[in-house]
């Protein structure tokens, strides 16, 4: 069952979370849809350059750059600290990297694109009140960002076919959850329906 949204989009901002060369293909957290996702992804980008965001997934130099659980798990994923990457790991895909300018890219530490960025404060400042997500992963980043963009009071519109994970399960499961618990607040649109919604400026 899909949500049905007839609405038109206006005031929106697309939010492209963590298309990263670390979660493509040969990367240290390869997720392997992400290859399926990139024409579409690119396509919205081409579309609304000026009003995308792209997030990126900044981890530290060294595990004990951070605390509590996350010295704990990036010890477990040394291989995934500034220390231990190659140079242009964090680095946008080359597919996406293009649009940016006039897209602007927001560096993060944690999964949600809201905890310690400006990501808030910019949207705020253009005064957005949709956010139109894409991006990876389904189930940890973008779940993260999903939820912090209710918690904030955005209308939140998930491109349900330019999102995408290295767990089939998770992103089953998610998708779920946003059908059948988020509803009122979580529209699944495909991106054809996308570009229905929401005319170019």
């Amino acid at each position: 069952m899909k949500v049905e949204t007839t609405a038109a989009i206006s005031d929106a901002a697309h939010l492209c979370v963590d298309m990263q060369n670390i979660f493509a293909k040969g990367g240290v957290w390869e997720t392997p849809w992400m290859e399926r996702v990139l024409p579409v992804i690119s396509n919205i980008c081409a579309r609304y350059p000026e009003r995308t965001v792209f997030t990126r997934f900044v981890t530290p130099e060294k595990a004990e750059d951070r605390r509590g659980q996350w010295q704990a798990y990036f010890t477990k994923w040394q291989r995934a600290t500034r220390g231990s990457l190659p140079p242009n790991a964090l680095d946008l895909v080359p597919e996406l990297a293009r649009y940016a300018p006039p897209a602007l890219v927001i560096d993060k530490p944690a999964y949600s694109a809201f905890f310690g960025s400006r990501l808030g404060h910019l949207l705020v400042e253009r005064h957005v009140g949709t956010v139109v997500v894409s991006g990876a992963e389904t189930d940890v980043c973008v779940l993260s960002t999903v939820l912090s963009a209710v918690d904030l009071g955005f209308r939140v519109i998930i491109v349900q076919d330019a999102l995408c994970s290295s767990s089939d399960t998770g992103h089953d499961a998610l998708m779920t959850m946003y059908r059948m618990r988020f509803n009122a607040q979580i529209e699944l649109v495909s991106a054809e329906e996308l570009f229905d919604m929401w005319r170019p400026d």
